[in-house]
């Protein structure tokens, strides 16, 4: 052969290689690799492109993604000043070397910190950047018809053939029929029907990826304008929705105080019931807090709350969080007088609600030489004694069986004017001096329900009444943003589900008149990526067209022994 024969025959087969290339080529709507030039002759503008392809490359998002989700671990498990401000302190205060460590890399507050609102911004841009191009191309896609079919259908993955005395033409339309019936998008295309289906693929991959958008713009909205905090109410109690009212308060950046929903309730009575027998006993039953609850100029309407059952007043939740007991104590000075009488919280430490705090009688009290002075008591309380010599004074049962109060009393300054915040259910004791008893030692006292403890010099007394009430701790919240990040998330999960379980895939069936007048049929399968479904499908599709068109018999061969059809099987 000679050199321009040779020459010839190679440009031939560039030729048509490049057309079974662009046949297979448009099945995805990743961007085209393209070959970088080496980095000297770039330019600005051409590292510019670089970086920016990079970055709105699908691995870089999800290199992106990765690290956002390691970013938001030490959130998890380091307090957050936007979470807690109390349990950030103790943990500064039993951690003083790690402290300055923390606070400079901002892990006490992860979520606004500029590092993580780095990979945030990033991993917004990538998305978006990798997005738009690829929905555009998507479009495109819907609207133009499969390519037609290569010049060789053999060098497919999945490939039949057969011949038949069928016209081509028949053989065609036959074809065109049977795909569309299998909601392929056909056309007849010179020679050969191009069928194409698995668009919801491709359509997957871009809902799952704007869902990821959706989610990340439903986060930042609701750090943004959300507000959430906490409000301790005693039976007979009530809460009205101002900032003044909130034991804590949170809220985001750009959220007003203004922008609270006006509303106010009373708790009427805190239900708990606990399992009394078996290997459950004390394990809660019912939590229920019934509550009476208006808006300005509306009617006072009853409520149930219970655990994940909060009252939804136009968007803000009230959610009951935790409960616990109140006794209620009275404190009379030096001539019998009543200076202090309420109900006052305590804590609950275990399972069984054995609860501690403090009594702090702030204004009324004066000493033995008429001074203005505090009273303040360190209070345990078991709402279910076990009794005398039967252990340690902890809580047997939850329920209020044979409740008893513990006390010790202190004198001095309660350290509340110094200006410093200070716990509610912790006494700083550090400029008082303890009550003695008369043989010098601590006073102390266990109360049942109406007794008294004497304090010593006729310094006054403090009595456990016979009442304890029950107090349930609130969270008042609006969460915008929340519905969208849940139709976001759900709309992830399909997306991704329809970019994993279905193919893309394109068909083509060639019949043209064979030299001997014979029409011979080609069936032959490409998909995006390989699976063994495309072959399965590709013959159910071949024998549903065979029996349109039957195997012609070969010259000289009995036609009733002629298999049923001639095919090459898959190949990888």
């Amino acid at each position: 052969m000679s050199k321009t024969e040779t020459s010839a025959t190679d440009t031939a087969g560039e030729r048509e290689q490049r057309r079974d290339d662009a046949a297979g080529a448009q099945l995805s709507t990743a961007p085209q690799e393209e070959q970088i030039i080496t980095g000297p002759t770039l330019g600005i503008v051409g590292w510019a492109r670089w970086y920016w392809r990079q970055l709105t490359s699908m691995r870089v998002a999800l290199i992106l993604l990765l690290l956002l989700s390691l970013a938001a671990i030490p959130g998890s498990l380091i307090p957050q000043n936007s979470v807690d401000d109390l349990k950030v302190q103790d943990w500064q205060k039993n951690n003083p070397t790690l402290t300055p460590i923390f606070d400079n890399l901002q892990l006490f507050d992860v979520y606004s910190s500029i590092w993580f609102s780095a990979i945030y911004i990033l991993l917004f841009v990538s998305l978006i950047g990798c997005i738009v191009p690829r929905t555009w191309q998507f479009i495109g896609q819907l609207r133009s018809r499969p390519p037609g079919a290569p010049g060789r259908l053999t060098r497919m993955p999945a490939y039949a053939t057969w011949r038949t005395e069928a016209e081509p033409e028949q053989v065609r339309e036959a074809a065109l029929k049977l795909l569309k019936g299998r909601r392929f998008r056909s056309h007849t295309v010179g020679n050969a029907v191009a069928a194409e289906k698995g668009f919801l693929r491709e359509a997957g991959n871009l809902v799952f990826h704007i869902s990821l958008i959706v989610m990340l713009i439903a986060f930042a909205w609701g750090q943004l304008f959300k507000y959430e905090g906490g409000k301790l109410v005693i039976e007979g109690g009530g809460f009205s929705n101002t900032l003044t009212q909130y034991d804590d308060f949170r809220s985001g950046t750009l959220y007003g105080v203004d922008d609270l929903e006006p509303f106010s309730f009373t708790l009427d009575k805190f239900t708990g019931t606990y399992e009394r027998t078996g290997p459950q006993r004390g394990t809660p039953r019912t939590f229920e807090a019934d509550i009476t609850w208006s808006q300005p100029g509306g009617k006072d309407r009853k409520s149930t709350i219970e655990v994940n059952k909060p009252l939804v007043i136009n968007g803000t939740k009230v959610y009951l969080l935790a409960h616990g007991y109140a006794p209620v104590v009275t404190v009379r000075d030096r001539k019998g007088e009543v200076i202090f009488k309420d109900p006052v919280p305590l804590l609950p430490i275990d399972a069984n609600i054995t609860s501690t705090g403090a009594i702090k009688v702030l204004d009324g009290y004066r000493d033995k030489n008429g001074k203005k002075t505090q009273l303040g008591f360190e209070a345990f309380f078991v709402p279910t004694f076990g009794g005398v010599g039967k252990g340690t004074m902890f809580s047997q049962f939850p329920g209020l069986d044979f409740p008893v109060l513990a006390l010790n009393g202190y004198i001095g300054d309660l350290g509340v004017d110094s200006g410093l915040p200070q716990n509610v259910y912790q006494l700083d004791s550090r400029s008082m001096k303890k009550f003695k008893d008369k043989n010098g030692d601590t006073l102390r006292a266990r109360l049942l329900e109406g007794e008294t403890m004497t304090l010593p010099d006729g310094a006054g007394s403090i009595t456990f009444d016979g009442e304890v009430k029950e107090w349930a701790t609130f969270q008042i919240s609006q969460q915008p943003g929340s519905g969208w990040a849940l139709g976001g998330a759900i709309a992830a999960i399909a997306g991704l589900a329809g970019s994993l379980f279905i193919q893309r895939r394109r068909v083509w069936v060639r019949a043209v008149r064979g030299a001997d007048g014979v029409t011979v049929v080609e069936m032959a399968g490409l998909g995006r990526s390989e699976s063994p479904k495309l072959p399965q499908e590709l013959s159910d599709l071949a024998e549903k067209l065979h029996a349109e068109a039957p195997t012609a018999p070969e010259p000289g061969s009995d036609p009733a022994t002629e298999s049923a059809v001639s095919a090459e099987g898959a190949k990888e």
